[in-house]
């Protein structure tokens, strides 16, 4: 999955949360100052090149845009491009990193382990 930049994954975020809109309905929803439509458009047009959006045509000039991937869909790619850029592909090196770093607390790893085995 492509990666998306900060601003691309505010304009997401947006889109995740709102539904389909057009681009003024996005500039709309940003507080002042507010980013310029034809910024806002270009963004657009690149999350729409890396698959991210898609669009519907309104009239002749004026088009929703929608989300072409879910949060969850986009969480889960960011996850494992992580781990494999970061830990050769192993989610084991991943969360044995977490436990030495103490992001992850053993206690935290046992009750972990626990739900995914109550879900087996």
């Amino acid at each position: 999955m492509k990666e998306l930049t900060q601003k691309e994954e505010e304009i997401m975020e947006r889109m995740w949360e709102h539904g389909p809109m057009q681009v003024r309905e996005l500039q709309a929803l940003y507080p002042e100052p507010q980013p310029h439509v034809n910024t806002l458009a270009t963004f657009i047009k690149i999350l729409e090149e890396k698959g991210f959006l898609g669009h519907k045509v309104l009239t002749a000039r004026c088009f929703q845009y929608f989300a072409r991937i879910t949060r969850e869909e986009y969480k889960g790619g960011t996850l494992a491009n992580v781990v494999n850029k970061f830990f050769g592909r192993s989610y084991m090196s991943a969360v044995s990193a977490l436990v030495k770093s103490e992001k992850i607390s053993l206690d935290e790893l046992k009750e972990l382990i626990k739900e995914v085995e109550a879900k087996q």
